[in-house]
């Protein structure tokens, strides 16, 4: 199965880039075919070539950033049906800080994507200048991936 990684980054640290291309690394020693890219560098035709989309963003203003949002909102409802995906995400840790992961996650429900994993939540800590991924948080991310793998595998 091909697998499309779509993300987007904010922070100096490149936090969501770094669960993106772990989660990348992972599915490629389990033998899937993997583009992982920047949301910025993704043709919106070519999603289509792809039989898994797994998605995600910073949490920004208590949701997904402009970019992930837009690139979703460009293609129709039920433009996806029969196909899987997944939702991640990077957030502070809070009931205040909000859930880029859940937006992105009904996004793909609505283009008619099987989720086929709860979606990643990943935590970040710090000063805005210098957020970075808490501890255990890549482990995390190797983890869930290795659940995907298995999913995906069936």
């Amino acid at each position: 199965m091909e697998v499309l990684i779509v993300y987007d980054t904010g922070s100096v640290n490149r936090n969501t880039e770094k669960v993106a291309k772990t989660i990348n690394a992972v599915l490629r020693e389990k033998g899937f075919d993997v583009d992982c890219l920047s949301v910025k560098d993704v043709n919106p035709a070519a999603v289509r070539n792809y039989g898994c989309v797994l998605a995600g963003s910073p949490t920004q203003a208590w949701s997904a950033t402009k970019p992930i949002t837009q690139f979703l909102d460009s293609f129709a409802k039920d433009d996806f049906s029969g196909k899987v995906a997944a939702a991640f995400d990077t957030q502070l840790q809070g009931r205040f800080y909000g859930n880029a992961a859940k937006g992105i996650e009904k996004k793909l429900e609505n283009l008619g994507f099987k989720i086929v994993i709860p979606p990643l939540v990943t935590y970040v800590e710090g000063y805005p200048e210098n957020i970075r991924l808490k501890s255990g948080e890549i482990e995390k991310t190797r983890n869930w991936a290795q659940e995907l793998t298995k999913t995906l595998s069936k």
